[in-house]
């Protein structure tokens, strides 16, 4: 359980800078290396995000068989809501913006991403009164 508190912290600081920081500024990315700029960021970040994202997945995992109490479940829904956020929202709003800036699309991409960031800093305080209580 801890392990997969701190890989949710993890991910709660960076989709809360990506959330505050990154993507209002992305509108200052829209010159002529905006493809290869935007190429470059995906692949730094994932890097970043992908070892505690599978991390928290296999844990998660882990947590409902071992279990199934309606806080694995919970867990388990919160983070099935932020992978299906960021397959079917964020990745195709990237896709897009990597070939055209649209201040529209950048306005979705903030917008959306507000469902991972809460998803996140709820699992984070799930995992934090689970581990407080001994919930296990």
């Amino acid at each position: 359980m801890l392990v997969q508190m701190a890989a949710t912290g993890m991910m709660v600081g960076v989709i809360w800078f990506v959330q505050l920081v990154h993507y209002p500024m992305l509108h200052h990315s829209d010159g002529a290396d905006r493809e290869q700029g935007h190429l470059e960021y995906t692949q730094r970040m994932s890097w970043v995000v992908i070892p505690p994202m599978f991390t928290e997945l296999g844990l998660q995992l882990g947590w409902l068989l071992q279990d199934a109490s309606p806080q694995s479940w919970t867990g388990a829904l919160l983070l099935l809501l932020i992978w299906l956020s960021t397959f079917f929202l964020q990745v195709p709003l990237h896709q897009k913006l990597a070939q055209v800036f649209d201040a529209e699309l950048q306005r979705r991409l903030v917008r959306g991403n507000w469902i991972r960031t809460l998803a996140w800093s709820l699992r984070l305080l799930l995992l934090g009164w689970v581990i407080a209580t001994h919930q296990l």
